[in-house]
């Protein structure tokens, strides 16, 4: 049900199977399944039950008296936290279905388009991968297609861009293919 792994010394990624969950707890209604899946994983990945999960007011996740980073994101069955002790950091996990193509037009830019076309993996992928950087930066505001930039490879690595005003930032993300589902999250600053 809960999958801990460690991608580097300062950062964590959990995975938690919420139908799973649900079915060995009770939960009915899916706000309160969500959080107490959440409040397990983190413990798990903190190894520490007493941590307070807090909220900014833009709705970005962070651990009370902690300088570390965490991020956090749910589709369907699949919950996702990762834990950043380093720096700022981002997830998004995403089930691969058709209603990606009705949405292409507000966060594909003309090249990720090209790259892209009408593959839902690939579609996916960007999609998350936005969500990721979208998260990393913490602030609304953002416009997917004209402030967000994917460039795919052909391995498991991505490199995601963020560019507002003043703002720059680069990002090496991980993505992979779960089941259905696809994840990105963020493994460094670049």
């Amino acid at each position: 049900m809960i999958e801990i792994r460690n991608i580097n010394p300062h950062l964590k990624l959990g995975l938690l199977d919420l139908k799973v969950f649900s079915l060995s707890n009770n939960y009915i209604l899916k706000r309160d399944l969500e959080k107490a899946a959440t409040k397990l994983l983190l413990s798990s990945i903190l190894n520490d039950p007493l941590f307070e999960l807090c909220y900014t007011p833009t709705n970005k996740p962070f651990l009370k008296d902690s300088n570390a980073h965490i991020s956090i994101s749910h589709s369907h069955d699949k919950l996702a936290v990762i834990f950043n002790s380093k720096e700022n950091t981002g997830i998004d996990i995403e089930l691969i279905r058709n209603k990606i193509l009705n949405i292409t037009h507000k966060f594909l830019n003309e090249v990720e388009n090209e790259y892209a076309g009408e593959d839902l993996e690939n579609l996916t992928f960007i999609w998350a991968a936005k969500e990721t950087l979208y998260k990393i930066y913490g602030l609304k505001g953002l416009d997917f297609k004209l402030n967000l930039s994917v460039e795919m490879s052909n391995n498991d690595t991505l490199f995601g861009n963020i560019t507002i005003d003043n703002y720059q930032k680069c990002y090496l993300l991980k993505k992979e293919k779960i089941q259905n589902y696809c994840l990105v999250y963020a493994l460094n600053e670049i």
